[in-house]
């Protein structure tokens, strides 16, 4: 397949991993002492394709596996962000809340909309959608990260139905007491 222009032409514009929700100051944690992984790729390796997004693939979240969280841990939270989007800001691929940290992980398409999960709920990403949103990276625009970040809360989250990832990140400051990270990549050359 030939290159694509527009890709090629944006290659070094990235929204940059300093932008990533990882890196607020406000949302550091005292801990980090729980870790994340998924059956279906390594940290650093590429995601299957089986979990590409919907346009071109099968928009199967991938499963997800943590180790227990500290004592004291009320919900988890999950971002997913691709940093190397040409954009200003990363890109949000999955916005969850509510996730019982007692299940040490979710299932394959747990990210689904609706979850299989019960008490998972889904924040609104930029276009209106809720649930995984799969790696769709501009052909041609090089390799991507997507950062799954794993946030452990002491108190459970009050958000509205139709919340925001603002919203979310309001209603954690000051309750973060752990987190855990992923990272996979994705191309399409």
């Amino acid at each position: 397949m030939p290159a694509n222009p527009l890709g090629r032409a944006l290659r070094h514009w990235r929204a940059g991993h300093d932008k990533l929700v990882w890196e607020r100051p406000d949302l550091q944690a005292p801990t980090e002492d729980f870790a994340l992984t998924s059956p279906a790729f390594d940290h650093g390796a590429p995601i299957p394709e089986r979990h590409r997004g919907r346009i071109f693939g099968p928009n199967i979240s991938p499963a997800l596996v943590w180790t227990t969280p500290p004592a004291g841990t009320m919900e988890l939270a999950l971002i997913v962000q691709d940093p190397d989007v040409p954009l200003p800001t990363p890109a949000t691929h999955a916005l969850a809340v509510g996730i019982d940290p007692s299940l040490g992980g979710l299932p394959e398409n747990g990210l689904a909309s609706p979850s299989p999960v019960e008490g998972l709920r889904h924040g609104k990403g930029r276009l209106g959608r809720r649930g995984w949103a799969g790696p769709m990276p501009v052909p041609s625009h090089g390799p991507h990260s997507y950062v799954f970040q794993l946030f452990a809360l002491d108190s459970r989250l009050e958000l509205p139905e139709a919340f925001t990832l603002d919203d979310a990140l309001r209603a954690m400051t000051g309750h973060v007491i752990a987190r855990a990270r992923l990272d996979g990549t994705y191309e399409i050359r």
